[in-house]
């Protein structure tokens, strides 16, 4: 063996066999160097953020990534009381907890009724509901607005929580519709043999067989709801009675001097619901990123 290594100039170490074995290792390594990276990349701003949140304006500019030299919490004060984010946030609790509700009670019906049925007339449904996402949101602006004025609910949260729904059904309907279609379909027929309706079919089976699939629905159409300026903006206005938190964090910029260490305040106050929200619905939606996965 030592002969033939040296005949040919190589040493069994460095044989093929023996880098195909090394390179699992490192490319873990690799991966998970890559992934710490990444999660550094996305705490950066939210270090910066909380840094400012304790920092002047003249710290900020000084050393923007220092630690803060004391830890009042007189800027959150600050922007919780000028922008009244206390009541925004009711407010944006209010439009992203009931658009939530209404898209889930539209698109778990639709997904199961497309999931188990056949033909073209399903299909060009489906394909319909995917048409949806070539939509832009800016698109439709002014045909809303209209509406809203129409309807007499321009500057309400009504028309707000009504429409919000339908700029996320698409998404819901189509990624719904594939968790359902991995329902055996003998489970449902042994559901009906036993005398059950498609209500408690859908109610029993399967809902609590594509849990994972409603939970990644639930958390993509959160953030989507929870982060809407635009159309908040447009349709609510800058009513405080009503406003969004995200209408309302930028009213504490000012246009001759701006304390950006309440404005970072206010921000790190929008982002806690939705570090809420994900640390209950991760597990789900990575069992439903796991499975997809296996699946393929």
């Amino acid at each position: 063996m030592t002969a033939t290594a040296s005949a040919t100039g190589s040493s069994p170490l460095s044989s093929p066999s023996s880098v195909r074995r090394r390179l699992p290792g490192t490319g873990r390594t690799l991966a998970q160097l890559c992934a710490w990276l990444y999660a550094l990349m996305l705490l950066a701003p939210l270090y910066y953020l909380l840094v400012s949140s304790f920092k002047t304006n003249a710290q900020i500019f000084a050393s923007p990534l220092s630690p803060p030299t004391s830890l009042s919490l007189e800027k959150f004060t600050t922007a919780v009381t000028d922008a009244r984010l206390d009541l925004a946030i009711i407010n944006s609790l209010i439009v992203t907890v009931s658009s939530l509700a209404v898209v889930l009670v539209l698109a778990v019906p639709a997904a199961y009724a497309l999931a188990r049925a056949g033909g073209r007339a399903a299909a060009m449904i489906e394909r319909a509901f995917s048409l949806g996402f070539l939509i832009p949101t800016f698109a439709a602006l002014v045909p809303t607005f209209l509406l809203a004025a129409q309807l007499n609910l321009f500057h309400t949260r009504t028309f707000l929580i009504l429409f919000l729904p339908a700029t996320s059904l698409p998404l819901a309907v189509v990624l719904l519709t594939q968790f359902m279609r991995t329902v055996p379909q003998e489970v449902e027929e042994a559901a009906r043999m036993d005398g059950a309706g498609s209500l408690t079919i859908l109610v029993r089976v399967y809902m609590p067989m594509v849990v994972p699939g409603i939970a990644t629905v639930g958390i993509l159409s959160f953030l989507q709801y929870w982060n809407e300026y635009l159309y908040s903006l447009v349709i609510i206005g800058p009513d405080r009675a009503q406003r969004t938190i995200q209408v309302a964090v930028p009213t504490l910029r000012s246009p001759l001097e701006t304390d950006f260490g309440v404005l970072a305040a206010g921000t790190v106050v929008t982002l806690l619901p939705v570090y809420v929200a994900y640390a209950f619905l991760q597990r789900r939606m990575e069992g439903a990123m796991i499975g997809s996965a296996v699946k393929i």
